[in-house]
């Protein structure tokens, strides 16, 4: 129990530093501004894709930690036999990691309005990514051959259930990041900044998206390996 509330602490406490980077916190009416005759402009809002995102991130957050307690309360049951993890796990995780470093230096061309490094960050992600599921992909095959995924191990059944679902959101998340990269590729070299700069906005929404999805890799990868086995016990203790 102290796991979850941990996990959802972390993602209570991420999206709530992101709000408040959007300016979510705000107070308009409290500000002193300068006359509207001075030809002083009153910021725009912010955009409503950003406040979007932060409730499907809450949403699929809700719905790992809701994994993630299954998960925990399934393996203390005596027909569980845990999953020797197939290597490729490991470069998986690490293309992951790869795709989201990717996104973040793609956030930083977009910043400065470098089409060339916006384009190149964004297909860096894209393979990065696509290797990822790729490796998921090899993972499964590798279980099912050796007879792990059979209806008696609930362990297999979990395997198959987490990765899943964290799959399908990469799936998701490709079918945004393709479109933003259709668009780079579109516009003309050398041309106004303006173009460049509408960019901005979706390669700063992918980039948030990915750093989840790599946040949640990372809590049910340590599940997976069973480096939280440990903590699991010390919390049923507590619990109890």
């Amino acid at each position: 129990m102290v796991v979850i509330l941990s996990f959802m602490v972390v993602l209570a406490g991420f999206a709530g530093w992101w709000l408040l980077r959007q300016g979510i916190a705000s107070k308009p009416w409290l500000e002193v501004g300068i006359p509207a005759d001075a030809g002083w402009t009153a910021p725009l809002p912010r955009p409503t894709a950003r406040l979007g995102l932060a409730a499907f991130l809450v949403v699929a957050g809700s719905l790992f930690a809701l994994l993630v307690s299954a998960y925990v309360m399934r393996m203390g049951m005596t027909d569980w036999r845990p999953l020797p993890m197939p290597v490729v796990l490991w470069f998986s995780t690490g293309l992951l990691a790869l795709s989201s470093v990717a996104l973040h230096t793609t956030v930083i061309a977009a910043r400065r309005g470098e089409l060339d490094g916006i384009r190149s960050g964004l297909l860096a992600a894209g393979v990065s990514a696509l290797a990822f599921l790729a490796g998921q992909l090899l993972a499964w095959r590798e279980l099912a051959e050796a007879g792990y995924f059979a209806a008696s191990n609930p362990a297999g059944a979990f395997f198959g259930l987490v990765t899943a679902i964290h799959g399908l959101h990469m799936l998701g998340g490709l079918v945004a990041l393709w479109r933003i990269t259709a668009r780079a590729c579109a516009i003309p070299m050398g041309s106004a900044p303006q173009a460049v700069g509408a960019l901005r906005l979706g390669v700063e929404l992918c980039a948030t998206y990915w750093h989840f999805l790599l946040l949640v890799w990372l809590v049910l990868f340590s599940l997976l390996m069973r480096w939280a086995d440990e903590l699991i016990e010390i919390c049923r203790g507590l619990v109890t």
